[in-house]
């Protein structure tokens, strides 16, 4: 069974936590003009697909 030899450094471990980090998602400008959520319904014309 894989055991750790040695105890991780709190520097080590910040340093391989970095990437875990959210992502702000942001509003994309559809064909007529309206801004709207990456993959949600436009609330104007109803379409999906911009």
């Amino acid at each position: 069974m894989a055991v750790p030899k040695r105890r991780v450094s709190k520097t080590r471990a910040a340093k391989r936590r970095t990437h875990y980090k959210i992502k702000l998602v942001r509003p994309v400008k559809d064909k007529d003009g309206t801004w709207k959520m990456p993959h949600h319904v436009n609330p104007t014309t109803g379409e999906y697909k911009s």
